[in-house]
């Protein structure tokens, strides 16, 4: 199913925006044509350069999608960094594997925000970047109420070229007001999903999705129950893009095939946390996934592959 059809399944028309009034100032020589062939793909359609002596995109089964040709070395570092988000996507013409993406940006001493919440600016523009690639590569993006209420975002890919992503937002217990900006802008697909036990008590100014069993009794929000929702309207590929307690529960509910957590070269001292977990006796028994670490500005992004060995 393609983009254009998954959008048009959400709300009932397709999103004509399509970014290409954007400009990704990563990556060097030959970034952009390589970028375009990347949104080929997540189309589902066959990448082609856009002229003689550019990369191009090959697909092999063993190999999944690989750069042809010669590149930049800045250019295979970045698409190092977004080829699992191609991968689900066969070039054979098979089915679109589901495949989940978090990323959280922090400061050195693991904080997402200060106490009063100020999370503006944390990371720096290429991170930024970053997040509007991610979204453009996926079918949909994903945050919790507590972003919502307090940073309004508008999660859309208005940074660099590509298709908004279907925007989810996940409320269980139907709680935000319906004035939030990416639920009137009509910027993008929006879904809001809550508790099929606990309906909005105004009524929606978006599509509101009942889910059975998203919320569980401490209040939590179930993510299983929330993506097995996104993947019966052919929403395969997600993106959580945050905040801290919605990534820190996908990581504990093992839903992560991915997660990017980018590291600003700042002190806060005291705030409100990003990554959390159970309290483990000792170092043996936590986590160790693979990563590799790539540099993003001033920031450094750590890629963890949640799915290989570690």
């Amino acid at each position: 199913m393609s983009r254009r059809t998954v959008a048009a399944t959400a709300t009932g028309a397709a999103e004509p925006h399509d970014g290409a009034t954007g400009h990704d100032a990563d990556g060097g020589a030959g970034w952009a044509a390589l970028w375009a062939q990347c949104l080929q793909v997540v189309a589902g359609r066959p990448p082609r350069p856009a002229g003689p002596g550019q990369p191009r995109l090959a697909w092999a089964r063993a190999a999944g999608w690989t750069i042809d040709g010669p590149r930049d070395p800045s250019v295979a570092s970045l698409f190092a960094l977004y080829k699992p988000l191609l991968d689900c996507r066969p070039g054979d013409g098979g089915a679109v594997r589901p495949w989940v993406v978090g990323q959280l940006g922090q400061s050195l001493d693991g904080f997402i925000a200060t106490p009063a919440g100020d999370s503006r600016h944390l990371n720096g523009a290429a991170n930024l970047r970053h997040l509007h690639r991610l979204r453009a590569l996926s079918d949909a993006v994903l945050v919790g109420a507590g972003t919502v209420a307090a940073d309004n975002p508008r999660l859309t890919t208005r940074l660099v070229p590509g298709r908004h992503p279907v925007r989810v937002v996940l409320d269980p217990r139907a709680m935000l007001p319906p004035d939030r900006v990416l639920f009137v802008d009509g910027a993008a697909p929006t879904l809001w999903l809550h508790d099929a036990a606990l309906p909005p008590a105004a009524p929606p100014t978006c599509e509101a999705v009942a889910v059975p069993g998203l919320a569980a009794p401490d209040g939590s929000a179930d993510l299983r129950a929330a993506l097995a929702a996104l993947r019966a309207r052919g929403l395969a590929v997600v993106f959580v893009e945050g905040g801290g307690v919605t990534i820190s529960r996908a990581l504990a509910q093992g839903v992560l095939d991915r997660l990017h957590v980018a590291v600003a070269p700042l002190l806060i001292g005291r705030g409100r946390a990003g990554l959390q977990g159970p309290a483990r006796a000792s170092l043996a028994e936590c986590r160790r996934p693979k990563a590799r670490v790539v540099p993003m500005g001033d920031d450094v992004l750590w890629d963890l592959d949640l799915r290989g060995s570690g």
